[in-house]
């Protein structure tokens, strides 16, 4: 069942229609020819996703320091102009000059560090036996590009009852117009409405859901369910990159190792 109208209290920016929850069933079947990406993984225990919050890379590692050298034209018109003139410019000249040093330099910045410093991967996994959802998440802050703490993955746990999966398109400037369409997860407080946190979960809506409904299936009826793929997964962390800088400086994925044996396993007696 698609909903017409909003059913958390703050729906994500964008929203175009609500996802049925985890435990209702699918408002669309898996088709493994469309999706980008077969499972990383699945067995009785978990499904492991792939997923990306970037969906191209490489673009802004060629930009980021075409921006850097943007930003030292001002200094160099200031330098330029004072030797020449002897003269102080007005402080309005200073004020912009400053504006186009700063905003290319923090922009440079901030783009070679999001397309250089995401994972090759950011999987997500559902964990059956102990209805959990184990996020590797990317962090990031574009008002701390130089903090080490306000970058990097991160892995999060949510209760799998607690998420709520929303369609977004949000028109963005494009290079011939048209709207960016992604799939949302929120995470609800128990009970209600109220969300407390939401991440990415896929590019493209009818892949989104396809993926949704791939983890509903499983999580509800176990692997059986699930279509089967004619590609292998995906090997993130040693695939063979000849090309794409940033896939190549991108870290390897790495969960914490308590992490990893939890989501990979189902609840013991001593649990």
């Amino acid at each position: 069942m698609l909903f017409k109208t909003p059913l958390l209290d703050k729906p994500a920016p964008g929203w175009k229609r609500d996802l049925p929850g985890p435990n209702e069933p699918p408002s669309i079947e898996p088709y493994p020819a469309v999706l980008t990406n077969p499972p990383n993984h699945v067995d009785d225990v978990y499904l492991e996703l792939a997923r990306a919050t970037m969906r191209v890379r490489g673009v802004g590692i060629l930009i980021g320091p075409f921006l850097l050298l943007l930003s030292m034209i001002p200094p160099l018109i200031w330098i330029v102009l004072f030797r020449a003139t002897e003269n102080i410019p007005s402080l309005a000249f200073y004020f912009f000059g400053l504006f186009a040093f700063i905003a290319p330099l923090w922009a440079g910045i901030h783009i070679w560090k999001m397309d250089a410093e995401a994972p090759r991967d950011e999987p997500i996994r559902f964990n059956r036996a102990r209805r959990k959802v184990y996020v590797y998440r990317f962090r990031h802050n574009g008002l701390k590009p130089f903090s080490r703490s306000a970058w990097g993955a991160r892995a999060e746990v949510y209760d799998w009852d607690n998420l709520h999966a929303e369609a977004c398109s949000i028109y963005g400037a494009m290079g011939s117009g048209g709207s960016i369409q992604t799939v949302t997860l929120a995470v609800l407080e128990p009970g209600t409405r109220k969300v407390v946190d939401r991440f990415h979960f896929a590019h493209d809506i009818q892949q989104g859901e396809m993926y949704w409904a791939m983890a509903q299936l499983f999580m509800q009826q176990g692997p059986q369910a699930l279509p089967s793929f004619p590609r292998p997964p995906r090997d993130w962390n040693n695939e063979k990159i000849r090309f794409n800088l940033a896939r190549r400086l991108a870290p390897k994925v790495h969960w914490p190792e308590a992490i990893d044996l939890e989501s990979r396993s189902a609840p013991s007696m001593h649990d």
